[in-house]
């Protein structure tokens, strides 16, 4: 990718979901179907998808549910063509303004523990980490990091 590219966000539409399932079954062992994206974007109040555009294509996803004043991050992926160049950063960037701006007052998300990239992240943007949930990924029992970010004090 270009680093000059502009990047775009948009709520995630129906017609986004075969890009999406693309860049989700390069990013995860244990994928979300299509019909849980549609489900979430058609079915449920709580939820807030986004994605990211490069030239008009979908290269990213973030979604969260927001119930009551707290924003639960669900899932964040992006193809791997656009991986290591900010474009992850950006896009959580974007989805916490949201949460705020949905009267959000903290943000919580789980990450493989083994996924130091992420952490990374989510740590330059301010989450740390609050605990772990052992054995949490069905896929290989790995335990999942709980990280959490204030948004604003009541």
């Amino acid at each position: 990718m270009n680093s000059t590219k502009t990047i775009l966000f948009r709520p995630m539409k129906v017609t986004d979901i075969p890009a999406i399932m693309e860049i989700e079954t390069l990013s995860f062992a244990d994928p979300w179907s299509a019909y849980s994206f549609e489900d979430e974007i058609t079915a449920n109040d709580l939820a807030y998808y986004i994605v990211s555009l490069v030239d008009g294509q979908v290269v990213g996803y973030a979604g969260m549910w927001v119930v009551l004043d707290e924003a639960q991050i669900t899932n964040v992926a992006l193809h791997p063509d656009y991986r290591g160049q900010g474009t992850g950063k950006e896009i959580l960037a974007y989805l916490i303004e949201l949460a705020k701006q949905l009267g959000a007052s903290k943000m919580t998300l789980e990450v493989r523990k083994s996924n130091q990239i992420a952490q990374r992240i989510y740590r330059n943007l301010g989450f740390t980490v609050i605990g772990t949930r052992k054995n949490y990924y069905p896929d290989n029992g790995e335990d999942a990091i709980l990280m959490g970010l204030v948004l604003h004090e009541k």
